[in-house]
């Protein structure tokens, strides 16, 4: 099935694959961040090896010009299919997977690699068990010829749609892209979050563009390699920082003492443990806790780049070598960046539409693989809950409203995830929602 092409809705988010954390020590220096559209390169993350720590270069915005070829007019090209459909674009978080070195013949391909891709990243929890938040789309983009440059070797220079390389600055894990090109592929599939460039590729690479922002709210870019069985960690690292607002938890010896003010992001800290407490603040909540990246929660020197001065909730994390899991302060962030996106509840009855006591109204919450507790749903009617009628999913209106009157009364329904890994108040109230109609007389 296609799905028609679509453009960017007024107030979409294109969330990329990296936020702002990052550059919190650059930005204490005052100076002003080009324009997007004056930049002449990017800021990217890249990974040299799967278990490895990333590291940070500049890029050109474009491919260089020996790569910077048109792909052409194929049928197909453009086209954007559903991998996940779990509900409406306004409910779900939408994730877009553009191909790159995939020929018209190799389409079928690239839908299995894209496939593949998401069940690596649904493999790390919270993903595995918010599933059923995502959609998933993939944008066909048809290259004219098969593979991307820089594979295998240097001297190899290809056809793509969206000019995927590696060797990008001279470095051979880094995977670089046209990002103009990715964004007009991007905004043909509907209201996107989050976008991934998988390249028809074994070879272990992959960058994440945290500065792309010429589209209101879109933060960046991830590539993975299609062929690769380890690429999706990747993917993984950079929605922390998207999603969950994350820091790197990763430092290299030359970047010294950190100096600068408390930095906003949720994962480090100029607090030591003992201070968090006495403060209140970050992740105390979590202090002492076990963690599934191993060991307890605590406060680890050496963050953000700076070996000295930032402390980390954990040992080791997915935020600092790939192939760990997020630590629990990483999952509440990760959960709670879920809900801005997605809606714990939905429903199909339109809540400007004045309802008839004959009439029943159904609404879905999220199914959560392997939760303890299911999403809570309550009933109001003109706010006193009618205790009988929770978890159902399905309501007849004239039988919870009873009054036999001439006023007009207010039904509402709440959902509340109830998961005990978000522990934070102001993150646990993006976990709620309601849905209220008017009942008419």
């Amino acid at each position: 099935m296609h799905i028609p092409r679509a453009g960017f809705g007024a107030g979409i988010v294109l969330a990329g694959l990296l936020a702002a954390a990052p550059f919190a020590a650059a930005s204490d220096s005052g100076a002003a961040a080009p324009s997007p559209r004056d930049r002449k390169t990017h800021h990217v993350e890249y990974f040299t090896s799967p278990k490895g720590h990333p590291r940070h270069t500049e890029v050109p915005v474009a491919a260089p010009e020996r790569l910077d070829r048109e792909a052409g007019n194929v049928e197909g090209d453009g086209d954007v299919t559903p991998i996940v459909e779990n509900g409406s674009t306004a409910d779900k978080l939408d994730v877009v997977v553009i191909g790159d070195g995939y020929t018209e013949g190799e389409l079928a391909q690239f839908h299995t690699d894209a496939k593949e891709k998401w069940q690596e990243i649904t493999g790390v929890e919270p993903y595995t068990t918010y599933q059923d938040l995502f959609n998933v789309w993939a944008v066909d983009a048809v290259s004219q010829e098969s593979g991307v440059s820089g594979d295998p070797t240097k001297d190899v220079v290809r056809n793509t749609a969206l000019s995927s390389y590696f060797w990008c600055d001279d470095i051979e894990r880094l995977l670089c892209v046209d990002t103009g090109k990715v964004e007009s592929y991007a905004a043909k599939a509907p209201e996107a979050d989050l976008v991934v460039v998988v390249s028809n590729s074994t070879k272990y690479g992959g960058a994440g563009y945290n500065d792309v922002v010429s589209q209101p709210g879109y933060d960046g870019i991830a590539t993975v390699s299609g062929g690769n069985d380890q690429s999706g960690q990747v993917a993984v690292h950079e929605t922390g920082h998207s999603l969950g607002k994350l820091a790197d938890e990763y430092f290299y010896d030359e970047y010294g003492d950190w100096t600068g003010a408390e930095p906003a992001d949720l994962n480090t800290s100029t607090y030591t443990a003992n201070e968090l407490y006495d403060q209140q603040a970050k992740w105390y909540r979590w202090l002492g806790a076990a963690t599934p990246d191993g060991g307890t929660i605590g406060a680890f020197e050496g963050a953000g780049y700076y070996p000295r001065g930032l402390y980390r909730p954990s040992e080791n994390s997915i935020m600092r070598t790939l192939g760990r899991e997020f630590n629990v302060v990483g999952r509440e962030a990760m959960i709670a960046g879920f809900y801005r996106h997605a809606k714990p509840l939905s429903s199909e009855t339109s809540t400007k539409r004045v309802l008839a006591r004959s009439d029943s109204v159904t609404v879905r919450l999220p199914k959560l693989s392997g939760a303890e507790r299911p999403v809570a749903l309550r009933w109001y009617v003109d706010g006193r809950e009618v205790k009988g009628a929770r978890g159902d999913l399905t309501v007849k209106v004239g039988a919870l409203v009873q009054q036999r009157d001439h006023r007009t009364h207010r039904l509402t329904a709440t959902a509340s995830d109830p998961n005990r890994a978000v522990r934070d108040p102001a993150l646990r109230s993006l976990l709620k929602g309601s849905l209220s109609w008017t009942v008419g007389r």
